[in-house]
């Protein structure tokens, strides 16, 4: 969790998008292989495809950070579940090297700079317009956010833990009177 702090913004901006990526990340631990391809919801998501599609969105995000934006509309549509021949494990490994290099481009951005939002007809903007990247690297924040939370509606349906539980987990914390450390099966993603 992102604990009150006196930072400045980019920092405060950073912290909250990692919590929302330790989030998503940490909805698969634990899970077996099919477990995490289930779409439990009445959505076609499933955690490795939330997995998948936010790997493609931190690439695609980190590209137009650093000025060198580009779309690939199929890609795209294909973020969004897993091929039958690609493991979550190894989708998890693709998120990780996608986070570094994302924020890495968020952390180096200036939020009072100015940037041109593209057209987005789908929210009825048809045209470019002027922006400042706080604009953009708050509205990454909204999209990890939206995903790390259907992750933690999908996680529930699958097995009731919740993702909070899975974050502290995941990072070491001890037990104490609102928490129990989550103890993943052998041979689940993530296990030891």
């Amino acid at each position: 969790m992102y604990a009150p702090a006196e930072h400045d913004e980019i920092t405060g901006l950073l912290r909250y998008l990692v919590q929302q990526l330790d989030a998503l990340r940490a909805s698969a631990f634990g899970l077996t292989e099919a477990q995490s391809r289930e779409t439990p919801c009445r959505s076609s998501l499933s955690i490795a495809g939330l997995i998948k599609h936010a790997a493609h969105g931190m690439r695609g995000a980190a590209a137009r950070l650093r000025g060198t934006p580009s779309m690939d509309f199929d890609a795209y549509l294909a973020s969004f579940a897993p091929a039958p021949d690609e493991t979550t494990t190894a989708l998890i490994a693709e998120f990780d090297a996608a986070r570094a290099e994302y924020l890495e481009a968020f952390a180096a951005a200036d939020p009072d700079a100015v940037t041109i939002e593209p057209p987005a007809p789908w929210h009825g903007r048809f045209t470019e317009q002027p922006v400042r990247w706080r604009y953009y690297l708050v509205h990454q924040i909204e999209e990890m956010a939206r995903h790390a939370g259907h992750a933690d509606i999908i996680r529930e349906q699958l097995d009731g833990m919740s993702i909070p539980a899975l974050v502290l987990t995941v990072e070491g914390a001890p037990a104490n009177d609102f928490f129990q450390p989550y103890v993943p099966e052998p041979g689940t993603i993530g296990a030891p």
